[in-house]
């Protein structure tokens, strides 16, 4: 447990910034099934639209040390697969 209120108020400050992290995360996660249920179903046009909404919110996590440069790269280029097998499937 933190006794000086340096460290009081430094384990404030990471509960106020793991809450605010989480919240990020998440949005990036529910962006990136919102491309793949649009592509599981077919649509590939549903798909694209979803993907140019999600992948400034990985970009952003990225610049800003949430998630790796290499796993946002990974996520982006995935999705753009699964649309574009999307695509081939019409």
């Amino acid at each position: 447990m933190a006794n000086t209120a340096q460290a009081k108020k430094r384990a404030r400050q990471a509960v106020k910034r793991r809450a605010h992290n989480v919240t990020l995360r998440s949005a990036m996660r529910t962006g990136i099934k919102k491309v793949r249920a649009a592509a599981q179903t077919g649509n590939a046009a549903a798909a694209q639209d979803a993907f140019k909404e999600a992948v400034p919110q990985i970009d952003r996590l990225a610049r800003k040390g949430l998630i790796d440069k290499n796993a946002a790269a990974r996520y982006k280029s995935g999705l753009n697969k699964a649309i574009r097998r999307a695509a081939g499937a019409k």
